[in-house]
């Protein structure tokens, strides 16, 4: 595997090292030693997947508080998404900063979010398909989250969404 720092501080792409031969490629998508050896959560709580029918669909920008922050290791199975994520850690030389990609199916890129971020994406191809490993449990309690246009980050997003759940719609500005 093939771990890359973003411009934030302990985010990382993580591309599959394919094997080729007459049969076609392998590669490994997870090894716990080798998070362990970029000093990042190898835990593996839950998985999720998310299923989203139409282009320009917005999920997010989600996290969960203390004592439940959650790292996530998030990977496009079918389709195309722009891949957002925010520093929310008030310590980290990044805190409020953001970035983005483009993660699909074809490119096979992972991106490993640390505790203290929030994440988003939005959909840039129909029947996109995600898939999350988490290392905390959901506990809707500490769900929290912030409005994908929140004037205090400026994220450029390449669409403006189409679809999105109430409850992304109506979520507060973001409060330090």
């Amino acid at each position: 595997m093939i771990f890359k720092e973003t411009t934030l501080q302990g985010a990382f792409t993580i591309a599959p090292e394919m094997l080729a031969d007459e049969r076609g490629a392998f590669a490994r998508i997870f090894c716990k030693k080798e998070f362990e050896n970029y000093g990042l959560d190898p835990n593996i709580s839950q998985c999720s997947i998310s299923l989203n029918t139409k282009k320009n669909t917005l999920r997010g920008m989600h996290y969960q508080i203390s004592p439940y922050e959650e790292a996530k290791l998030v990977r496009c199975s079918r389709g195309l998404i722009y891949d957002v994520i925010v520093d929310l850690r008030p310590s980290s030389s990044t805190f409020m900063k953001w970035t983005a990609m483009e993660i699909s199916a074809e490119n096979k890129i992972m991106l490993y979010i640390p505790k203290g971020f929030a994440h988003g994406f939005l959909t840039l191809e129909d029947n996109t398909e995600v898939i999350y490993q988490m290392s905390e449990f959901f506990h809707p309690s500490h769900s929290a989250g912030f409005r994908w246009n929140d004037s205090s980050f400026n994220i450029e997003w390449p669409a403006d969404p189409s679809t999105m759940s109430s409850k992304d719609q109506n979520f507060p500005d973001f409060k330090t």
